[in-house]
């Protein structure tokens, strides 16, 4: 069966059309085209904003004029993560998707479905002319996965409704109405070249086949951070020998956990059987540590020619001992929400630049304000420490819950007459848009859910089929309750 067999029909046609486009993060030029040709084809109001967010505006259905406008909103972009042995151009291949019993996944690829599925869902609503509804604005921004940058920069008058449904949530059974706030710090390493000693031997480090994830949503599951482990035997290997790098490439995007990591380093002729076999050693105890947690972690190391340069040996002793230390993982747990990870931060990148530079990306979540700058904080000053200049984001406010809310009541009670369960109240450690929406409109009224995702933001992503029928559903529903305020 095909993607866009599956039912409920008009979603997931949607979706499976979404999948065909391409649409990384600062990329969004295809996906808002096609945005804006269907808005065309079926006769729906269009606007867009000089960033580039679009708005799709929808009149309601007889009966119902009065009613609160709803925004319904999705973001437009998509983690483009694949495994090191695929072939695929994130800006022209479309996704390769695929049914696997209850899920559908993509092949070697992330899937997208962060936020695919919630532009189809906006979309099906779009020109279902069956549905019951009050006045809806459907809101698709962009750069949503490198910082929010379309909701920073929305257009002053491209939303009017009070009530805001993100459909940018992964798990069934449970509405969100608070998130994190966050914040980027990126450290850079400036180097001098030396000559690679001829008397030293060169290998090829690499760590491979973690699960990574998303840095919010997945921090909490203490899975393994590929810079981390390298730079930790990077470092055990410099307390045994004189060490030359040459490079370190680890990581890709802020808000992923690394999943992949490789460093290019030397040690004495004289000790070049030694390293394979301590990496044996190491590898094992590594494995061991995270038995149960990574079940596909592999360390490999191969021996490669002399490279021309390494990096002078002040700096990437600086480095190594910089990317061992660093913090990554959970800092604190809320104590308002039980199970809520506060705050945390991600040592997401490491990258070999132009100019003699090594960027170190990493990322850092709170619910608390106070507790997100003291993160970024003592990030920042633990890469001053080493020598690296160091610079932050603008960052984006969290979203404090609201147990007063009425669309919270109305999805909790619509949820629970399909169902008949209670939905879960929470709020989320991954960060959502609506900090920024509630920041331009304090009187907006917000929920966010969503169908079940799982390795969301790394090629293992998958959509659990069932729950898109009861995505939708709900979704159908609480535009109806609305409708009836």
């Amino acid at each position: 069966m095909e993607v866009k067999d599956l039912k409920p029909e008009l979603i997931w046609r949607c979706f499976d059309e979404i999948t065909k486009v391409p649409r990384p993060s600062c990329h969004e030029e295809q996906i808002r085209k096609y945005l804006l040709d269907f808005a065309e084809k079926h006769g729906i109001e269009a606007k867009t904003d000089k960033v580039g967010n679009v708005v799709m505006i929808k009149k309601a259905t007889p009966g119902h004029e009065n009613a609160p406008t709803v925004v319904l909103q999705s973001h437009m972009d998509m983690v483009a993560e694949k495994n090191g042995d695929v072939e695929h151009d994130f800006l022209k291949d479309p996704i390769e998707t695929y049914v696997d019993g209850d899920w559908v996944k993509a092949r070697g690829t992330t899937l997208g479905a962060d936020n695919g599925i919630g532009i189809a869902a906006s979309l099906a609503v779009m020109i279902d002319d069956s549905l019951e509804h009050g006045p809806l604005e459907a809101l698709f921004t962009v750069n949503e996965e490198i910082g929010l940058e379309g909701a920073q920069n929305l257009g002053k008058d491209m939303i009017k409704g009070k009530i805001l449904i993100n459909l940018d949530s992964e798990d069934d059974g449970e509405i969100f109405i608070g998130c994190a706030g966050g914040i980027d710090t990126t450290a850079v390493f400036h180097y001098n070249r030396s000559f690679s000693p001829e008397n030293f031997s060169y290998v090829k480090v690499k760590v491979s086949g973690l699960l990574g994830g998303h840095s919010g949503g997945d921090i909490h599951l203490g899975r393994a951070n590929a810079n981390k482990v390298l730079a930790r035997f990077m470092w055990e290997c410099s307390k045994k020998w004189d060490i030359e790098v040459s490079s370190f490439n680890g990581g890709n995007l802020r808000n992923a956990i690394p999943r992949e990591a490789e460093a290019v380093f030397g040690i004495h002729a004289d000790h070049k059987g030694e390293i394979e076999r301590y990496l044996t050693k190491y590898s094992a105890a590594i494995v061991n540590e995270y038995k149960g947690i990574e079940p596909s972690m592999q360390m490999t190391v191969e021996s490669v020619e002399r490279p021309a340069y390494c990096i002078d040996s002040k700096t990437s002793l600086a480095l190594v001992r910089a990317l061992y230390s660093a913090p990554h993982g959970v800092y604190s747990m809320s104590h308002d929400l039980e199970g809520l990870v506060e705050t945390s931060t991600n040592l997401a990148a490491v990258k070999m630049e132009g100019d003699n530079k090594i960027k170190v990306t990493t990322s850092q979540r709170s619910s608390v304000e106070s507790r997100k700058n003291d993160i970024a904080g003592q990030v920042e000053a633990h890469f001053q420490l080493a020598g690296a200049e160091v610079t932050h984001s603008d960052g984006y406010p969290g979203w404090a819950p609201d147990m007063n809310s009425t669309v919270m009541k109305l999805s909790a009670e619509a949820y629970e007459e399909l169902f008949g369960v209670k939905p879960a109240i929470k709020a989320i450690h991954a960060g959502l848009e609506c900090g920024l929406f509630l920041a331009k409109n304090p009187e907006l009224d917000m929920v966010s859910f969503g169908p079940t995702m799982t390795g969301v933001h790394s090629p293992d992503e998958q959509l659990l089929i069932p729950t898109v029928d009861k995505f939708w559903k709900h979704l159908v529903l609480v535009l109806k309750k609305v409708a009836e305020l």
